[in-house]
């Protein structure tokens, strides 16, 4: 199972990962709350190890605005969270050919994910419906909606996974990965204790060892 840790927005949030190695990092180009700029995550992403793979995160962007942060901050993948559109999509894949593209989903009714899955991004990720926020609300998603979409392809699994509430969530739903933001924070910052945390709870689930 595959491990993300968003909203990284500071040197000490970097050294975390370079110690507890989760497979992807996030950076957030949108919102207020994590936001970083591109110039900001390229200088985060240089202090990165070069084993862990680096996400944007993107809510209604020019797909050009988009090709042109991924590049300056050296992205693997493309995380989008707004209204985007198939057409849009295919235009950032002629954009940056090498880079994934994933599709946010937030969970509202029983068409959201099949609305998704028509776009044709190379991955999903499902998150929890706000009206007034994109994602990164710290609220868990719908596990019913998510449970009666019987999906066969692989995704994500996001929103209000904490230390709490991870290991038997992933324990029903198999998901390919986990993406956790707020449940590794304290006081609005990325939170050590809690990262190691969380790693012990998934590296358990996955019968492998922390480090």
């Amino acid at each position: 199972m595959k491990i993300k840790f968003c909203g990284i927005r500071r040197p000490e949030d970097v050294a975390y990962m370079n110690e507890f190695r989760p497979d992807y990092v996030g950076f957030v180009f949108a919102g207020a709350k994590r936001r970083v700029t591109p110039e900001k995550a390229a200088a985060l992403a240089g202090l990165l190890d070069a084993g862990i793979r680096k996400v944007g995160v993107f809510v209604d962007e020019p797909p050009e605005n988009i090709a042109r942060t991924a590049k300056l901050a050296g992205l693997d993948v493309v995380q989008l969270h707004g209204s985007e559109t198939a057409q849009g999509i295919e235009r950032l894949r002629d954009l940056l050919p090498e880079a994934e593209i994933w599709k946010a989903v937030r969970v509202e009714n029983s068409g959201s994910i099949p609305h998704a899955q028509r776009l044709g991004a190379d991955m999903l990720l499902l998150d929890s419906f706000s009206v007034t926020e994109q994602g990164g609300t710290g609220k868990t998603a719908d596990l019913n909606l998510i449970r009666k979409a019987n999906l066969s392809s692989p995704f994500f699994l996001a929103g209000g996974l904490n230390s709490g509430n991870i290991g038997p969530i992933v324990r029903e739903f198999s998901p390919y990965g986990v993406d956790v933001s707020s449940g590794i924070e304290t006081g609005g910052v990325k939170d050590r204790r809690k990262i190691e945390q969380i790693m012990r709870i998934l590296r358990k689930e996955s019968g492998k060892a922390v480090g």
